[in-house]
């Protein structure tokens, strides 16, 4: 079985990031990046599948500037075998990603696509069930457990009432939330052997996907500033200030 693991380059979850000054976008100037998180979760489970016999090839891939190679390389590292890397320097929106993704889907023939429910700078959480609808596959969201079964593939999903489990044929499309397992760390020597594993580069046009301007950026500010608490001395003051301060009761 072949899994297609996307995943997309990201400011370090750890990193405090800064508007630019003319408030056009987020300022990735000397910020360390990194695989999005919940990418990371996907590429931990398809080495999970692997190890366990079901997987026997990933493929990972990603959209994004020549920079974006640094986290196929961290992949693969992991346990991917390869990666594929479509150049763009352009900010696509999750629509086009989809459709990209999709003519990538329609080279590789991968029986699953695992993919992260949603990368944290966006938090768009749009690309997957849209690369479903375009593949027209089945999809499961927000897995917090994936079992291969032959040519099925049961997932337990989490929703606001709880968790829901689902049975599909494959080929499938599955996200991943934040319980569905741990990232390993890479070692070193997979770090190295990461190296020479094979990297693919291509364009967007060399996979004959036309794309559109879906959204334009009108302004990018900072979250406001939150005002500092009051200590209150009471269960009557605290009860006071609600009614007549904060007027919420």
């Amino acid at each position: 079985m072949k899994v297609l693991v996307p995943v997309k380059r990201v400011v370090d979850a750890n990193v405090k990031v800064r508007v630019n000054a003319d408030n056009s976008n987020v300022d990735t100037a000397n910020l360390k990046m990194a695989i999005n998180p919940f990418c990371e979760i996907a590429v931990e489970e398809a080495v999970r599948l692997k190890e366990a016999g079901i997987v026997t090839e990933i493929v990972v891939a990603t959209i994004g500037p020549k920079a974006a190679q640094e986290q196929l390389r961290t992949a693969m590292a992991l346990g991917a075998d390869r990666g594929i890397h479509v150049e763009t320097d352009e900010a696509l929106a999750p629509l086009s990603i989809a459709k990209l993704l999709n003519a990538i889907q329609a080279q590789e023939q991968a029986q699953l696509i695992l993919l992260g429910k949603q990368s944290i700078d966006g938090d768009n959480n749009q690309t997957g069930q849209m690369l479903a609808a375009l593949a027209g596959m089945p999809q499961a969201t927000f897995a917090s457990e994936v079992k291969v079964e032959g040519d099925t593939v049961v997932v337990t999903r989490e929703i606001d009432g709880g968790l829901q489990t689902l049975k599909m044929p494959l080929p499938a499309i599955i996200t991943t939330d934040l319980r569905l397992n741990e990232p390993r760390y890479a070692k070193l020597p997979n770090i190295m052997k990461a190296k020479r594993k094979p990297l693919e580069t291509i364009t967007v046009d060399s996979l004959g996907v036309e794309l559109k301007q879906h959204q334009n950026v009108l302004k990018v500010t900072p979250p406001a500033q939150r005002k500092a608490g009051v200590m209150v001395a009471s269960v009557e003051e605290l009860v006071e200030k609600l009614k007549n301060e904060a007027k919420v009761i």
